[in-house]
C-alpha cells in the first residue's frame, strides 16, 4: 500500500464559529442559508483533537491529510467518511525525540501490521484507500507525545460503513489464511531497500530470511485448512519458501539474483486468488500490488 503521513501539533485547541447573518433574500435562499449554517454548525460541533482519535473512530480530517493537524471531525461510520482509525500504539523511544524519518520509519513498518489485525483481508478495502498515519512533532514529544494513530484513508472521495465489519464475521479458517498471508506481504515490505542488490546485499538477505520466515509460519497454518485449492496452494508456496531461503543464504549478489526471481514470482498475489475464491474471501487483486507483480 503506498504510505502518505501527516503530523500531530502540540498547539492549544480552539474552534470558533461563525454565525451566518442572513439579509433580506428570496426564501429558496434563506433555505439554502439555514441549511448550510445547520451543516456548517454539525460539522463544527463534531471537531475533535487529533490526541483524543480512538480505534474505530470515523473522520474526515480538515486540511486534505497534508501537513500538520490538530482538529478532525468525527462523524458516524454510515456517513460517508474519508478514513477510519484502525490502530495506536505507542513509541518506545528515549527521552529525546529520534528524528522525522525514525519516526516515519517506525510508523511506516508498524501500521500495516496493526492495521491488518483490524481489517485483515486488505483485498476488500474500498477502492483508493490507503495507509495514512498521525505522529508526534518534536514539539509535542517534548510535551510526552509519543502515540501513533495508524488509519485507513481514501485519497479522494469517501466511502461509507467501518472496515472492519467483515472482520467480525471471518471464520477460523479466514483468519488463520489471512494471518498468514499479510505477514508474509508485510515481512517483504517492512524489509525492502531502497539500494541496489549489490550496494545492500546484506539487507536483502535479511528480507528475504523475513519472508522465509513468515512463509513457514503461513504453511503451518494452511495445514489445518482443507480445500483443493488450499491444498495446492501450500505445494506451491513451499517451494517458494526454499527459493527464499536460497536467497537468505546467498553468498554473492549474482546468487541472490538466481534464488530472488523464482522466490518473488512465487508469491504474486494472483496465484492465491483460487484458494481466496475457495475460502470465500476477496478476489480481486488490489491495483497496486497487481501493477508490482506486473512489472
Amino acid at each position: 500500500m503506498a504510505t502518505r503521513s501527516s503530523h500531530r501539533s502540540a498547539r492549544g485547541i480552539s474552534a470558533v464559529v461563525a454565525l451566518l447573518a442572513i439579509g433580506a433574500a428570496g426564501c429558496s435562499d434563506v433555505s439554502d442559508a439555514v441549511d448550510s449554517a445547520k451543516d456548517g454548525a454539525k460539522k463544527v460541533a463534531r471537531q475533535r483533537s487529533v490526541f483524543s482519535l480512538e480505534v474505530g473512530d470515523c473522520y474526515n480530517p480538515n486540511n486534505k491529510g497534508e501537513g500538520e493537524e490538530v482538529l478532525v471531525e468525527i462523524v458516524p461510520c454510515a456517513e460517508g467518511h474519508t478514513g477510519q482509525v484502525v490502530a495506536d500504539f505507542k513509541i518506545d523511544e528515549g527521552s529525546s525525540y529520534p528524528g522525522d524519518d525514525a519516526i516515519s520509519g517506525i510508523a511506516d513498518e508498524r501500521c500495516p501490521v496493526e492495521a491488518g489485525k483490524f481489517a485483515p483481508d486488505t483485498w476488500a478495502l474500498p477502492k483508493g484507500v490507503a495507509i495514512f498515519y498521525y505522529t508526534p512533532t518534536k514539539e509535542s514529544w517534548a510535551t510526552g507525545d509519543r502515540a501513533v494513530t495508524c488509519t485507513y484513508n481514501k485519497e479522494s472521495g469517501t466511502f461509507t460503513g467501518s472496515l472492519d465489519a467483515d472482520a467480525k464475521s471471518f471464520k477460523a479458517e479466514q483468519k488463520t489464511y489471512l494471518t498468514g498471508s499479510n505477514a508474509v506481504y508485510d515481512a517483504l515490505w517492512a524489509n525492502q531497500s531502497e539500494k541496489d542488490v549489490e550496494e545492500d546485499l546484506a539487507a536483502y538477505k535479511a528480507q528475504a530470511k523475513a519472508v522465509a520466515t513468515a512463509l513457514d509460519a503461513h504453511l503451518e497454518g494452511l495445514k489445518g485448512i482443507e480445500g483443493a485449492q488450499v491444498g495446492k496452494l501450500r505445494d506451491q508456496l513451499k517451494k517458494t519458501a526454499t527459493h527464499w531461503k536460497a536467497a537468505a543464504n546467498a553468498a554473492d549478489a549474482d546468487a541472490f539474483y538466481i534464488a530472488y526471481d523464482p522466490a518473488f514470482t512465487g508469491i504474486d498475489p494472483n496465484k492465491t486468488v483460487a484458494a481466496r475464491k475457495e475460502l470465500g474471501l476477496a478476489t480481486t487483486v488490489p491495483a497496486d500490488e497487481a501493477e508490482v507483480w506486473a512489472a
